[in-house]
């Protein structure tokens, strides 16, 4: 039987940033992504496409636009039978002046639209969908206060939690709130812990999708 293979594909907290820290990446053994991997086992495989900065579909000088890369990202790990998206924080900044139910109408019809659309080229399959809210910034951190770059972000980001699940459920995507989840010093990305409960959440739902436990 061949391994079942998922793509986590989200921004900094993906890749596995590690805040206030001059943007050193947690160890192999701590990110959410490996922790993941070693808890379900050699019979999945676990893709990691997280990317700092990546939004949803806003242009920065960075261009790290994450709709213009997922098509490809889906062909390049073909066959593709499941995707983790946690996406929409970066976006949440000032500079960008979006809603959160503007957020939510873009991972609607440009992520869940794509992703389930795609079909393998090498087998007859389509990916499923796991929406997995971004965690809720903290704005009151000093990285966040810094030119006014989160206003509003805190609010937003727990809002997202009933969109994105809306979005889920109207097509029959496995969903997965933010509660619980904890930022770092810098009020924007995973600390340590949450790195670990995150996986052992996400770990509980792929086991119940592949073995019905």
């Amino acid at each position: 039987m061949e391994n079942i293979r998922i793509l986590c594909y989200g921004d900094s907290n993906t890749w596995g940033y590690k805040g206030g820290d001059n943007g050193k990446r947690y160890g192999i053994n701590e990110r959410w992504t490996r922790i993941l991997a070693d808890l379900l086992g050699n019979k999945f495989e676990i893709i990691e496409e997280g990317l700092n900065g990546r939004t949803l579909t806003a242009d920065d000088i960075l261009g790290r636009n994450g709709y213009n890369y997922l098509t490809p990202c889906l062909y390049t790990h073909d066959p593709v039978d499941l995707v983790i998206l946690m996406l929409g924080t970066n976006e949440l900044k000032t500079r960008f002046n979006k809603t959160a139910q503007e957020l939510g109408e873009t991972l609607d019809k440009y992520f869940v639209k794509t992703i389930l659309e795609t079909k393998s080229q090498f087998k007859e399959s389509y990916p499923k969908l796991l929406i997995v809210t971004p965690v809720a910034i903290d704005e009151t951190a000093d990285h966040c206060q810094e030119d006014n770059k989160y206003v509003g972000a805190t609010q937003k980001s727990k809002e997202l939690n009933n969109i994105y699940k809306k979005i889920a459920e109207k097509h029959n995507c496995y969903f997965l709130n933010n509660e619980g989840l904890t930022v770092g010093e810098d009020g924007v990305h995973l600390d340590k812990q949450s790195h670990q409960k995150l996986a052992e959440l996400l770990h509980q739902i792929i086991r119940g999708i592949y073995t019905g436990e």
